[in-house]
């Protein structure tokens, strides 16, 4: 069996099923964690939100090597194929037009494509479905925390036309409440377990993703605690299908 999962980021996969990925590879299943926005910046100056992220990242100019470097460990700590995409983040596109940023704010990273970019989910549907094999399970995210990013993934991906898996976006499940319940209308969930030794191989992929710690958690045992409690709730981890 063959399986496919959508990474918006460079993270998102093994922040939100990376004790699945690991039990799906120990049992000698194919396993690839595709990552779609995994690009370099474009030339030039960058925003003033997308500097703010480097600084907290302590990346500098080199955030996007560093953070493709970081999901080449993680991909391997849980066995898993690691594929990379050229589209950057949200946070360095710009407008095709005047050449301005796209999202500059917390509030546009967390809220629809912008109308300059209906072209790009086309593009991503016709990427993605070359590079797709015809008989793999492939899983996106629900967007649960509506991040533009994962909206475009999600978008792409339905526009296939195939059957798809779907995971709950992590860390914005934690937090997510009612938006959880509205991501998963229409779909069966089910739970998949995790051992101790995917559940070990979970948490130690997310920390090797260094320079994303600090965006969602004091400190590495403050994610230890949460994952380890995530986990537990859903008994492994979950994922839906359409009904």
């Amino acid at each position: 069996m063959e399986w496919i999962y959508l990474s918006p980021h460079l993270d998102d996969v093994a922040l939100s099923c990376g004790g699945l990925v690991w039990e799906q590879a120990a049992a000698r299943e194919r396993v690839t964690v595709l990552t779609v926005c995994a690009g370099d910046p474009p030339p030039g100056r960058l925003s003033d939100f997308a500097e703010g992220f480097h600084a907290r990242w302590d990346t500098n100019l080199e955030a996007a090597a560093t953070r493709r470097a970081e999901d080449l460990r993680a991909c391997q700590r849980m066995g898993a194929t690691a594929q990379h995409f050229s589209i950057p983040d949200c946070i360095y596109r710009l407008d095709p037009g005047d050449g301005s940023p796209l999202y500059t704010s917390e509030t546009t990273l967390l809220g629809p494509l912008s109308q300059v970019e209906a072209g790009l989910v086309v593009d991503l549907q016709h990427e993605l479905s070359q590079a797709l094999p015809s008989k793999a399970n492939i899983v996106c995210p629900l967007t649960v925390g509506g991040h533009v990013d994962h909206r475009l993934v999600r978008a792409a991906a339905e526009g296939l036309g195939r059957p798809l898996w779907y995971y709950a976006d992590t860390p914005y499940v934690l937090r997510a409440g009612e938006a959880l319940e509205a991501a998963i209308s229409g779909t069966r969930a089910i739970s998949f377990p995790v051992s101790e030794p995917g559940l070990e191989a979970w948490i130690e992929a997310i920390a090797l993703y260094a320079s994303q710690i600090s965006t969602f958690w004091p400190d590495l045992q403050s994610m230890r605690v949460e994952i380890s409690a995530y986990c537990q709730q859903v008994e492994g981890v979950r994922l839906w299908q359409r009904v």
